[in-house]
């Protein structure tokens, strides 16, 4: 029995995807109606789909089809969907794909180890369909969108290519969810973020996630950044600001 709302053949696609950057995407899902669903739906959008049942076929499929897109399920049947987030995360060829995890777990604590494991977005079964392909295309557009490869403030210097944080020349190793709020504050420097904000934007449309997930990861990366942490601002009853304390 499907969990999703199936878009028909003769539905009218959302004006959005008239003029949508089209990828390469991978749907890996073992339920074998909704992943002809997702194929489908996908395909009219005017992606170039592939699908997978379980995790080993997904890995095999990418290394061959380099997805730019991976939908992920994370209960298949041979591999949990967590591991193959990783894999593709550590491989060079297939790290820079954007994934979001498509499946039954909703729970809180399921939802922030899949960001701190590199997903781009979350998405709850049941899901309508026409949700999802706007989830995909808001992903896509950010991946595409014009981003300046290096960001700098102070001792802080942020490399998006290679993924990359030093401070004072000294490499420091984020996760990559600590990875994306601290480039966030830094494109927005000088400007209060509220913790309500940064819980759309970093971890994208789970704004039930409460706040002090965003305190204990903002905590994470002050340490994680040392002395340089301490640009972080807090603003009280508000969220956090990101200054350069050089600055007169």
């Amino acid at each position: 029995m499907l969990s999703v709302t199936e878009l028909s053949p003769t539905t009218k696609k959302p004006a959005c995807y008239e003029k949508a950057c089209m990828a390469r995407v991978l749907v890996v899902e073992d339920e074998a109606d909704l992943r002809e669903v997702l194929e489908y739906n996908l395909g009219q959008a005017g992606h170039r789909v592939r699908s997978a049942p379980s995790g080993s076929e997904a890995l095999r499929i990418a290394a061959e089809h380099k997805p730019e897109l991976v939908l992920l399920d994370l209960m298949l049947p041979d591999m949990s969907g967590t591991e193959v987030c990783r894999a593709i995360r550590k491989d060079p060829q297939l790290r820079e794909a954007r994934i979001i995890m498509v499946t039954a777990k909703s729970e809180e604590i399921d939802r922030v180890v899949g960001f701190e494991l590199g997903a781009d977005d979350y998405v709850a079964k049941p899901f309508s369909v026409r949700e999802l392909l706007l989830r995909v295309q808001a992903v896509l557009r950010r991946a595409q969108g014009s981003e300046t490869p290096v960001l700098e403030l102070g001792s802080i210097r942020v490399d998006r290519v290679a993924h990359r944080v030093t401070v004072n020349g000294q490499e420091v190793q984020l996760t990559s969810l600590e990875f994306k709020l601290l480039v966030t504050l830094l494109e927005r420097k000088n400007r209060v973020q509220t913790r309500g904000t940064l819980l759309t934007d970093v971890w994208g449309f789970v704004a039930d996630i409460e706040s002090r997930t965003v305190d204990t990861h903002v905590k994470r990366l002050r340490e994680k950044l040392g002395a340089a942490g301490q640009c972080i601002e807090t603003v009280r009853g508000v969220g956090y600001r990101l200054v350069d304390s050089n600055a007169a």
